[in-house]
């Protein structure tokens, strides 16, 4: 407590550089970190609520999200396809 009345009363935080916009609460790297970890607590709860809930060994859990990535990843794929995505690589 008295390090940081020491820190507000001699005016240490003047010589402390701000936080950059990239890694400010609103930029976009912080939102999507933001989304990123709100997917990964879903699919911590998606798991929960399989092995928990309805009785599904861990081991079938994990192939539901395995299939899911897969399935996704095709459809993916295919919209990029019909997108008509044209690389000449």
């Amino acid at each position: 407590k008295a390090a940081f009345i020491n820190f507000i009363s001699d005016e240490e935080w003047k010589s402390i550089e701000p936080v950059s916009s990239w890694f400010g609460p609103s930029s976009f790297l912080m939102s999507s970190m933001s989304a990123l970890f709100k997917l990964s607590m879903w699919i911590r709860h998606g798991h929960g609520y399989l092995t928990e809930n309805l009785g599904i060994p861990v081991w079938g859990s994990y192939a539901v999200f395995g299939l899911a990535t897969l399935f996704l990843g095709m459809i993916l794929g295919l919209v990029s396809e019909a997108l008509g995505a044209d690389c000449d690589f």
